[in-house]
């Protein structure tokens, strides 16, 4: 039997349409494929909100099984369990999320850190219920930092070159070494070293200690200069208290040999023994440019230590509110605050002995009173100890010119044994929108203010009528740009009120302020 053509070579596969087959297999898996990350995706998005609702809605109890530190090589391990030991009082999800906010805070406040990470991880299997704690840090990779700059006081008329060197974990215990000094082109040249422990051993509280030798100029001011070696020890610091030890010698010159009496009483050495106690709460939203909220600092200056006759006995009391109040309108708020202070010595004969003139207070000075927290110090529309108790230099005859000379007489500032200062600040929205972006913003100003001497029995002539009527007072308007550094004021200062012998001025003025 004859077999036919077709038989005798049986029809062959196509190769292309094997490759088609591929695709259209590979095509079908990637569908596949995408399709079920799709789902996962959604089956995770959610599971996420569910849990974001639950968490919103109902407390979810939780156990913290263990909290893993890695990444620190130099950082003493205990120092950091010490830090997230609030981690492990954590029972529920949400005190574990406010706890890990609170200890990444802590962690970074350290200033040892680039960078700090918590994750948090579910629990072993056989645990339901428990979660675990990641903490990762990443160290500083250069501990050791500085810097250097020209810094300006435009009431002063003064400028200062400024630098200084940090070392950071020296020993792994957080610690903090750094030097810095000040050379001021005609007023104060300052170096000085100390030392930050965080946290040490079992010692919850901050360690720190300050080396400082100053030199300061006055006699532009008040006919003196200073000198002082002193040590800073701090013996308790938390966020509302603080509690300080100072031991200083103290050296008060006149070159000039032309101080007036009051100035010539307090020249030579003394020395300084002293505890200071600070209490602070700030619940403002911003120091620079408040907008609502309150502040209040009280600070208590306890001196004469030691037994020694040339330690300064002395009682000082600072008090210091600030409130600010939200308007409503173009991001209006009104700011107002008082600041009062008191010194008086204390001892054996007290009542005739005049209070260290260093402690005193001072008014004047273009400082921003917003800005500014702590003591009554700062008086817009006047120079820099600008008001106060004056008293004559002494004159100085030469007796080759026979007649009187026609330069005024030259008075020394005093300062003040009681203080008192007041201000409101209305701050607003600029209509330009190219302002408002940058935080540049105006406002109107009107303060107040007063010194008083109380020691050597002059308490018995003073009287709060005189001393209201006595009052000085300043009223402008100016523009404020703000930074993170500081807070940058052109203002026009109109004089209200002052005395014979003060220094106010009315006219433009410029002030460069760091919140205290």
């Amino acid at each position: 039997m004859a077999i036919s053509h077709e038989e005798q070579n049986p029809i062959s596969e196509d190769p292309s349409n094997n490759e088609e087959d591929d695709e259209d297999i590979e095509e079908e898996e990637e569908i596949e494929e995408e399709s079920n990350q799709k789902s996962r995706l959604i089956s995770e998005r959610n599971q996420l909100k569910s849990a974001i609702r639950r968490l919103s809605t109902e407390t979810v109890a939780v156990r913290v099984h263990d909290v893993i530190i890695k990444g620190n090589i130099k950082t003493k391990e205990s120092l950091i369990e010490a830090e997230v030991e609030t981690l492990k009082k954590a029972s529920t999800m949400q005190e574990l999320f406010h706890a890990a906010s609170v200890v990444n805070s802590r962690l970074e406040r350290l200033e040892i850190f680039e960078s700090v990470s918590i994750t948090l991880d579910a629990g072993p299997r056989e645990l339901p219920g428990t979660a675990n704690v990641i903490v990762e840090v990443f160290e500083t990779k250069n501990p050791l930092t500085g810097n250097i700059g020209v810094f300006t006081k435009p009431e002063a008329r003064s400028w200062s070159l400024e630098g200084s060197l940090k070392l950071k974990n020296l020993f792994g215990y957080a610690d903090i070494w750094d030097g810095s000094w000040a050379y001021g082109w005609d007023q104060t040249s300052e170096l000085s070293s100390g030392i930050s422990l965080p946290r040490f051993k079992g010692i919850k509280t901050p360690l720190t200690a300050r080396v400082s030798l100053l030199s300061q100029d006055w006699l532009k001011f008040s006919s003196y200069k200073e000198r002082l070696l002193g040590l800073s020890v701090g013996l308790f610091s938390n966020r509302n208290h603080d509690l300080a030890y100072n031991f200083t010698w103290r050296n008060l010159t006149d070159p000039s040999q032309m101080s007036s009496k009051s100035i010539r009483t307090q020249l030579g050495h003394s020395l300084l023994s002293s505890v200071k106690y600070t209490y602070k709460v700030d619940q403002r939203d911003s120091p620079i440019r408040p907008t609502q909220g309150y502040a209040f600092v009280s600070t208590s200056h306890v001196g004469g230590l030691t037994p020694d006759s040339r330690s300064l006995r002395f009682l000082r009391q600072d008090f210091d509110f600030r409130y600010a109040l939200p308007l409503g309108f173009y991001n209006a708020a009104l700011n107002f605050g008082i600041s009062m202070g008191v010194i008086f010595p204390w001892g054996s004969g007290f009542k005739n002995t005049p209070s260290p003139l260093f402690e005193r207070f001072f008014l004047g000075g273009n400082s921003s009173p917003v800005c500014m927290l702590g003591s009554p110090t700062t008086l817009l529309g006047f120079k820099s100890r600008g008001l106060g108790p004056t008293e004559l230099r002494r004159l100085i005859v030469d007796k080759s010119d026979k007649g009187s000379s026609d330069a005024s007489p030259v008075r020394d500032v005093l300062g003040g044994d009681l203080a008192l200062t007041a201000f409101a600040d209305l701050s607003f929205d600029l209509p330009l929108k190219v302002f408002r972006d940058a935080g540049i913003h105006g406002h109107l100003f009107a303060g107040a203010g007063n010194l008083a001497k109380l020691t050597e029995k002059e308490y018995r002539n003073f009287s709060f009528r005189k001393f209201g009527q006595s009052f000085r007072s300043s009223v402008g308007a100016g523009i404020i740009v703000p930074t993170h550094m500081f807070r940058m004021e052109v203002n026009y200062c109109y004089i209200v009120k002052q005395l014979e012998h003060d220094r106010g001025k009315t006219g433009v003025q410029f002030s460069f302020s760091t919140p205290l």
